[in-house]
């Protein structure tokens, strides 16, 4: 059994990992739809491009760590509260559901998010730390 749940927790972190990546790259080469998204979604107008350069930065290296599965107490719990700010935000899109369906495969994300979270010193498969913490 613990076999199996290391494997089902690695595949979700890669899972959500994949997913991060493509949010990271498009700050790196969409950077005016970065813009766009942190003006509608979180009240963020005129962000420049140095800033949004800095925050992909940023997030690269928190994304790199949790797929590495570094610093877990961390690396996942900002993975958690960045993707549950970007689930919370767009809250007016879950009024309208049939016109934003895709916005809803957030609630899997934030899912499988908590999971890793909770059970991050279970997450030990392919992992730079391995070992299960004791805190």
């Amino acid at each position: 059994m613990e076999r199996k749940l290391a494997l089902s927790l690695l595949l979700l972190r890669l899972g959500v990992f994949i997913v991060m990546l493509m949010w990271t790259l498009d700050k790196f080469i969409n950077p005016g739809h970065t813009s766009k998204v942190f003006a509608k979604f979180y009240g963020l107008e005129g962000l420049g491009g140095t800033v949004l350069t800095v925050l992909a930065c940023l997030q690269l290296i928190v994304i790199l760590a949790f797929a590495a599965g570094a610093l877990r107490r961390y690396s996942y719990g900002i993975i958690l509260l960045m993707h549950a700010g970007s689930t919370f935000s767009s809250w007016q899109q879950y009024l309208d559901p049939f016109n934003h369906l895709l916005f809803f495969a957030a609630w899997p994300m934030l899912a499988a998010c908590v999971a890793l979270y909770v059970l991050r010193d279970q997450d030990t498969l392919l992992s730079i730390d391995g070992r299960k913490s004791k805190a």
